[in-house]
């Protein structure tokens, strides 16, 4: 697609504004000046700004969402097999409403037009005239939050996956945010899909080598097998077919299938993405705190719920 100009003035509605990329990608956006509008589900803004109540089980929450609104950062809703049928209705509303740019926080790991997560994508690329699709590698936020590489860390110093040797480049939701930033604001547009990660790929022995160095605790990584990642994801009470899913998630890593390292962070921002390293020892204390409440495993890359 030829470059297009810019979208027009209307304020850019923040889906997901409390989460890992919603909330940084809101303060980025105040900071330069645009208007801005979170969503989420709760009724207090987490910001302090423009906010608005948004909820994809209830229509009636849409249309003050995207009143005036010119472009969307859209997280798809979360813990939900099929979300199309949610989606699409909000996309028609959007676009009737005069919506002509979205951002969609996509995965490395997700292709267009697979189930879930990649049928939004599809859904975003046909309707929408001016479309972006990030596809983040793994967060690094998956090692401080609650999450269960980082309860592993907190209470056995150790990082049990199925990934083998298999190396990904783990990336900091910040930089993900600032990537969506630069394309919210962007003048002259081409639609297309951005691979999101950080500057190096690593396996996760690399990174429990290097959380051995920032806390001055051991940590280990344990390599099983995806079936025995999955039992023992179920044995801690999760659902059989998500903890499947979870391990399949780790083979393709396991395969070379998440080794890759890409220019975007620094293409659209200006700046080189923050290594693990770097991210490791802003975060130190937080790597040996227990968590505030249980974990509740997701997925390890952009597309975790925690992602939005």
């Amino acid at each position: 697609m030829s470059a297009v100009r810019r979208t027009g003035d209307g304020r850019i509605l923040v889906l997901g504004a409390s989460g890992n990329t919603g909330a940084p990608l809101t303060a980025l956006l105040a900071d330069r000046g645009a208007a801005v509008r979170t969503a989420t589900r709760r009724t207090v803004p987490p910001d302090g700004g423009e906010h608005v109540r948004f909820d994809w089980g209830d229509p009636a929450t849409h249309a003050p969402a995207l009143a005036g609104v010119g472009r969307v950062y859209l997280v798809a809703p979360v813990g939900v097999a099929d979300p199309v049928p949610l989606v699409e209705p909000f996309l028609d509303r959007a676009l009737r409403a005069g919506v002509r740019r979205v951002v969609l926080l996509g995965s490395s790991a997700v292709a267009a037009g697979d189930p879930g997560l990649g049928e939004v994508e599809a859904l975003v690329r046909s309707a929408v005239p001016e479309w972006a699709v990030l596809k983040p590698s793994w967060f690094m936020q998956n090692f401080t939050g609650v999450h269960p590489l980082a309860e592993g860390i907190r209470r056995s110093g150790e990082i049990v996956t199925a990934t083998g040797d298999g190396r990904l480049a783990f990336v900091d939701a910040r930089d993900i945010a600032a990537t969506a930033a630069a394309l919210l604001l962007e003048e002259e547009w081409t639609n297309a899909e951005h691979l999101v990660t950080g500057p190096e790929a690593l396996g996760y022995a690399d990174a429990a080598a290097l959380l051995t160095e920032v806390t001055g605790r051991p940590v280990r990584h344990v390599d099983v097998s995806p079936e025995t990642l999955a039992g023992r994801l179920v044995a801690a009470g999760y659902e059989a077919g998500f903890a499947a899913a979870l391990a399949a998630l780790d083979t393709l890593v396991r395969e070379g299938g998440q080794d890759a390292v890409a220019d975007t962070v620094q293409r659209l921002t200006g700046r080189p993405p923050r290594s693990l390293r770097a991210f490791l020892t802003e975060h130190r204390d937080r790597l040996a705190v227990p968590a505030d409440r249980p974990e509740r495993p997701t997925r390890r890359d952009g597309a975790a719920p925690s992602g939005g």
